[in-house]
């Protein structure tokens, strides 16, 4: 595999024009002290008495690591997230954080819940995370909640993302930076803040484009966000304004058999998105008294996502005699007739026959909002921490999908043919309203014991309403609601200064998505992520987690500089768990559907160091390490039946014990890190994520992925205090490596001699 040199020069105006002056800058502490116990800004406990591992992130962390998205900054450095790079999109990671999913791939179980300023970010219809959205300079922190939370809503199984955005208090100061690299890619970006004391402004303009390493695979975005900010003597407010409109091609898995000839070939294309987001916001807080707060906001948000996928074909010529000519779904004793969008049987000519063209269309908007009051007034003599709130989301969807027939060119893309198959077609419109009320207390018994107790009702109205006038029975249709309350407790213990210990346990929930309680009728097997065809009911997933750890420094020991670790086991519980399941009743490998399987399991155990020390050799050098490991133990708990894919007549038992596909057992990272003469700063990383069963092998039944190591090399050159020059080299050894896999039917594109059903995803 070739380097990759990703960016060569940059441009850095680092004059604060316009900026606050130094003594009323905020002061780099290096690590956040005090971390946010809910979405909405303003409710801070310090870190210490809270009884999980959190992992926060900095603006000045992501520009430092030259990060190209907040994903890929949670990729390389933070412990157990790991990537599933389904789509071979830099932008459109598969994240996985103690083996839950946050992903843009519609039919995954989104096992995190996200937050920009406090306001929900997981896609209505889906629950799905589109990284793509919101710029990486736009953000000032990043805090990865783990566990079952149940202050952050839904989707909390596994943990949850909080992200909150520059301001022009927050991030005063005007910067242009620019880079180019390899395969055309190029980024420019310009940032602009500035306040008064009472007034300020931030703005964030930022144009990616690439032609991508692997064929017919290019991509641009257009990211914009701006605020408006007011800061009095006890309230402030904040206006945010943000906008996307990105075109990303990620021609997703290859087979391996393609793969050994040609690392950068895809197996059909394209495979294109595009999403354009409105999102507007307004946040406030208001002091009432010293110890009592009150913050609130009130959101809009708009996301047209469109997909066209040109795919193979699961169509061909009938068999039966009284079929001749004609083109069949399952050609053989059981076959059927495809019939186009006009009720007419379609003929089997060339033109029809060999690709499909997959597309869908989605509208979403949302609004809602968040009210939530602090009270940070001692009890009974004792410091406490409580915060109560409520939150109000409605969400309308349009969601479409077709399927039209085609050709295959002889790149393996695709010429339509105009006729649509009436069986794939999907008008759906969905209407989500979601209630909560939580709280969350932190109660100091003394001054190194804390305890925290939390919770939340949670309740969720889905309404779907089937659009298509050739559905006449509207088997779409459907109303349901979930409801339940969530609870959680922990206990801290600071053993000495410098050590700590902690302990919790925590409920959530997700609710079916409109998307899998559409196709959740084993009679009636649908194709992801197209076609939808009835409406049986699933149950609710409800995870419940155990946590405990050590945490601590040894700075002392170091005598300068500063050294954290944290060592923690985990342990998480998902009830009537929600998979996709593929139809033992039909030779198409894609079909099946969504199915509550009983129980899953995730416990593991991380550990973590940083390490910063200064003038380690000499007056000159600063240095910097972190290592990160986790051990993930990710498994079903129940006994079902699915296909076997390498041949789905077959059926294959999924048993208790076996893995959950996709996620790697064991996964390591490390960095280090110089700064000479505060000038000149060099850095590599590496990561190791271990071997992984292939997306459809749920029963274990065959050849695992295997492991890889990558590396990664930064480097920063600041010329004066308003230029600096840097670049990066990813995959500095040439590993060739693939982060996914899954299986399909290369045979009938490529050939008999393509005969091995595994594909998988190429890393660059």
């Amino acid at each position: 595999m070739r380097k990759v040199l990703c960016g060569i020069l940059g441009l850095v105006s680092l004059t604060a024009v316009g900026a606050t002056p130094e003594k009323d800058k905020p002061l780099d502490l290096g690590v956040i002290d005090v971390v946010g116990v809910t979405p909405l800004p303003g409710s801070g406990v310090a870190a210490q008495k809270i009884p999980a591992n959190i992992q926060t992130v900095t603006s000045k962390q992501l520009e430092d690591t030259q990060s190209l998205s907040l994903a890929q900054y949670m990729t390389r450095f933070l412990g157990s997230v790991s990537v599933n790079e389904a789509q071979s999109n830099p932008l459109q990671p598969d994240i996985y954080y103690r083996g839950f999913a946050a992903t843009p791939i519609l039919g995954l179980p989104q096992g995190i819940s996200t937050y920009v300023n406090g306001v929900r970010f997981n896609e209505p219809f889906g629950d799905s995370v589109n990284w793509d959205l919101i710029s990486e300079n736009a953000i000032d922190t990043m805090a990865l909640f783990p566990g079952s939370n149940p202050v952050y809503g839904l989707n909390t199984l596994g943990g949850a993302i909080s992200i909150k955005t520059k301001t022009g208090f927050s991030a005063p100061g005007h910067q242009f930076e620019a880079y180019g690299g390899s395969w055309d890619r190029h980024s420019e970006e310009l940032t602009s803040g500035w306040n008064n004391g009472t007034w300020g402004y931030f703005l964030d303009l930022h144009n990616f484009d690439e032609n991508g390493w692997r064929n017919y695979s290019p991509s641009t975005a257009l990211q914009g966000l701006g605020s408006l900010s007011w800061r009095g003597d006890k309230g402030s407010l904040d206006l945010t304004l943000a906008a996307n409109d990105n075109n990303l091609k990620g021609n997703g898995a290859v087979p391996v058999q393609l793969q050994e000839l040609d690392r950068n070939a895809v197996f059909t294309h394209p495979d294109q998105t595009t999403t354009r987001m409105f999102f507007s916001e307004l946040a406030g807080s208001y002091d009432l008294t010293d110890a009592v707060e009150v913050s609130g906001n009130a959101y809009f948000r708009q996301n047209r996502i469109k997909t066209f996928n040109g795919d193979n074909s699961d169509y061909e010529d009938c068999e039966l005699e009284e079929n001749a000519g004609l083109l069949c779904e399952d050609p053989g004793d059981d076959e059927e007739v495809v019939i186009d969008t006009n009720g007419q049987n379609v003929d089997a000519v060339d033109a029809v026959e060999g690709a499909t063209n997959n597309t869908s269309q989605t509208y979403q908007r949302s609004r809602g909002g968040t009210l939530q009051s602090v009270f940070s007034q001692d009890l009974f003599k004792h410091e406490n921490n409580l915060t109560v709130g409520a939150t109000y989301d409605y969400a309308t969807v349009h969601f479409e999908s077709d399927t039209e027939l085609a050709a295959l060119t002889e790149s393996r893309g695709t010429i339509g043919s105009g006729i649509r198959v009436d069986e794939s077609k999907v008008r759906l419109n969905t209407n989500t309203e979601t209630v909560g009320a939580f709280f969350t207390d932190s109660f100091s018994i003394t001054d190194a014991l804390t305890a925290t107790i939390a919770g939340r009702f949670n309740h969720i109205g889905i309404n779907m309403e089937d659009q298509y006038i050739n559905d006449p029975d509207k088997t779409l249709n459907g109303s349901h609601t979930f409801d339940r309350f969530n609870p959680s407790a922990g206990l801290t213990y600071q053993i000495r200064k410098n050590l700590g210990v902690y302990g919790s346990y925590s409920e959530s929930t997700r609710a079916p998505t409109p998307m899998e309680l559409s196709c959740a009728d084993p009679e009636a097997p649908c194709k992801l992520p197209n076609s939808f065809v009835a409406d049986p009911p699933l149950k609710q997933v409800v995870a419940k987690t155990w946590e405990t750890g050590f945490r601590g420094d040894l700075d002392e020991l170091l005598g300068k500089g500063d050294l954290k670790w944290n060592l923690g086991f985990f342990h998480t519980i998902n009830n009537n768990d929600i998979i996709f399941r593929r139809d033992a009743s039909s030779n198409i490998i894609s079909q099946g559907y969504f199915d509550n399987v009983g129980q899953t399991r995730r416990y593991g155990i991380e550990a973590g160091t940083t390490v910063n020390y200064p003038q380690l050799f000499s007056q000159i050098d600063d240095w910097h390490f972190s290592t990160n490991y986790t051990y993930l133990n990710a498994t079903f708990m129940n006994e079902f039946d699915t296909v076997d894919p390498l041949d789905p007549s077959q059926v294959a038992v999924v048993s208790s014990g076996d893995r959950i596909p996709g996620i790697p057992e064991h996964l390591y990272k490390m960095t280090l890190g110089v700064d000479l003469w505060q000038k000149v700063s060099f850095g590599i990383d590496g990561i190791y994520s271990g071997d992984q069963f292939f997306r459809g092998d749920e029963a274990n039944n065959h050849n695992k992925l295997s492991g890889y190591w990558v590396f990664n090399t930064t480097a920063e050159y600041k010329v004066n205090k308003h230029f600096a020059l840097f670049g990066k080299l990813n995959n500095i050894f040439g590993t060739n490596y693939n982060s996914f896999g899954v299986y399909g039917e290369a045979s009938e594109i490529l050939g008999p001699a393509f005969n091995d059903s595994r594909f998988v995803s190429p890393g660059a």
